[in-house]
């Protein structure tokens, strides 16, 4: 029954007239939450976007930082001192428990920072989870005092230079709350809403959330950028891609995240529709637990590299979609290192390892798949059969589990795996975001994103070096040999890089396609129907 009203709705708010119009866009899951602190997933960092901004941001469509809640910004020569000015009579939502008494200042940047910093602020502790991007992204060790100078002006002091520091101030997980709500609520004894009805300066306002169905947000009218051409958003919630495809081909969706290969030739096929594509700044490969026997022994590890048939998963399952990856970041990044050679397909010497592993009875663990296609596998199931195949001929039965998208997610974090297919999609348009958030010491640990954990002190001092020079052709050397030292200690197969693709109705206007990966609707705007239509 639930199906039929939200099509009933989504038909008819298609269908409203033009002074009335609502942009729905066919989401792949559901968000694990609503705040982009908390966020791991694109899936909830795309459900948040509307709602939230940085004090920087990347321009659409582009990884240049401009400002945002920031107009400008100064840096000391050591690269350690950050003064932001604050952009003036910027508007707070309001809801049912909080309308704001000002408009943003110092206090609400000083905040959102403090809040996942300290763990003896008041609102550090949450019900939704802990700040991994935060601790995995080293901030707390980075930050070293954070101030107002005036109500407009803020001075942060970093404990060392960091290279990608405006980036990461570019991320979800660094959008800006009131402080004033979070006050509110705290009198109220209802701290758990900061979370779970979240107040930000974006867009959109967060108008309700029907989990497995729909997110349905208003156009903010006192949008500092000014008020969207959209009255509606909604976020109809379609977890299979051919029912995302469906419902785009019916009118009952006007953009749709994730079109697998197969869907994208019948987009590039159909004059009502359009599709968007762009290399994607992502990894998709198998992650080995090396915290687990016999995922400890390197040998192993290179046996299963050298008995996956790559090849044969790129053409079965991404097409002309994607390539073979060999490093953890995709060949379009400028740190790619050309020189370390890819594991062939070599079943003699994968049979070889295994035995002087002491591996000859044969292995039985379990192997993880995504249940929802990602940018990075648009087919989660399908590469854990080719995968599945190719090593029992060697033994080595898979038994193959997944479980809920935000459940899967907290698997692979809480290291409760064996095996498992995972990826990522960057954040930033640095290297660090792939070399030290997925593969860094820090990252090693429950909740983090190093879910092979696999923690290399060499490898670690490298990426770990390359953060604080600014340096290019250094920063690129240390990444460089980082890179070798992953090809040899192998905790991940990689598997391949993906085009990141995106369905859209013909008479959306302004999308613009995202070298991060996640969906963007801001000044997105539907043309009205042609006379007749």
């Amino acid at each position: 029954m639930a199906r039929v009203l939200l099509a009933a709705l989504l038909c008819g708010a298609l269908a409203a007239p033009a002074a009335a119009k609502t942009l729905v866009f066919c989401s792949e899951g559901n968000p694990e939450t609503l705040n982009p602190q908390l966020a791991v997933t694109g899936t909830a960092m795309d459900a948040a976007h509307p709602i939230f901004n940085n004090l920087v941001e990347y321009e659409i469509g582009t990884t240049n930082i401009r400002p945002s809640l920031a107009e400008s910004w100064t840096i000391s020569p050591d690269g350690r001192d950050y003064v932001f000015k604050l952009r003036q009579g910027v508007h707070f939502h309001s809801n049912a428990v909080f309308t704001p008494s000002r408009t943003f200042n110092a206090d609400d940047v000083i905040f959102s920072l403090m809040r996942q910093w300290k763990a003896d602020h008041p609102f550090h502790a949450t019900a939704g989870g802990g700040f991994d991007y935060f601790q995995d992204m080293g901030m707390a060790d980075l930050l070293e005092s954070i101030e107002a100078l005036d109500e407009h002006t803020v001075h942060i002091r970093l404990t060392r230079a960091e290279a990608p520091f405006l980036a990461d101030l570019a991320m979800p997980f660094n959008a800006i709350l009131s402080a004033e709500y979070a006050d509110t609520l705290l009198k109220a004894g209802k701290k758990d809403l900061l979370d779970t009805l979240p107040i930000g300066t974006g867009p959109f306002t967060l108008a309700s959330f029907r989990k497995d169905v729909a997110l349905r947000y208003r156009a903010f009218p006192d949008y500092w950028r000014g008020r969207q051409s959209v009255d509606t958003l909604v976020f109809s919630i379609t977890p299979p891609p051919a029912a995302r495809l469906a419902k785009l081909k019916a009118g009952e969706c006007h953009i749709s995240a994730f079109p697998t290969p197969e869907n994208a030739e019948e987009v590039r096929a159909d004059p009502e529709l359009k599709l968007y594509s762009a290399e994607g700044l992502n990894i998709g490969y198998l992650a080995m637990n090396t915290a687990r026997a016999p995922f400890d022994d390197v040998r192993v590890r290179r046996a299963i590299n050298l008995a996956i048939d790559k090849a044969s998963i790129i053409a079965g399952v991404y097409g002309s979609t994607g390539v073979a990856a060999t490093n953890p970041v995709p060949p379009t990044l400028w740190a790619y290192n050309p020189d370390v050679p890819p594991f062939p397909y070599d079943p003699a010497e994968a049979r070889r390892l295994l035995e002087e592993a002491g591996l000859t009875g044969g292995l039985a663990v379990d192997l993880w798949y995504p249940p929802v296609n990602r940018p990075y596998n648009p087919n989660g199931r399908r590469v854990a059969e080719m995968i599945q195949a190719d090593l029992a001929k060697f033994g080595i039965r898979l038994e193959l589990k997944t479980a809920e998208w935000n459940a899967y997610r907290a698997i692979m974090q809480n290291g409760e795996f064996n095996m498992a297919l995972y990826g990522w999609t960057a954040d930033i348009g640095d290297p660090d975001n792939f070399l030290h958030t997925l593969l860094g010491c820090q990252a090693a640990r429950i909740g983090g994103n190093n879910i092979a954990r696999w923690c290399d002190k060499a490898y670690n001092d490298l990426v770990t070096e390359a953060k604080v020079t600014s340096d290019i052709a250094r920063r690129k050397e240390l990444y460089g040999k980082a890179q070798e030292i992953f090809h040899d200690a192998v905790p991940w197969a990689p598997i391949a890089h993906a085009n990141f693709m995106v369905a859209t109705r013909a008479e959306v206007r302004g999308f613009k396609i995202d070298p991060l990966g996640y969906h963007i609707v801001e000044n997105v705007d539907i043309a009205d129907p042609a006379p007749g239509r």
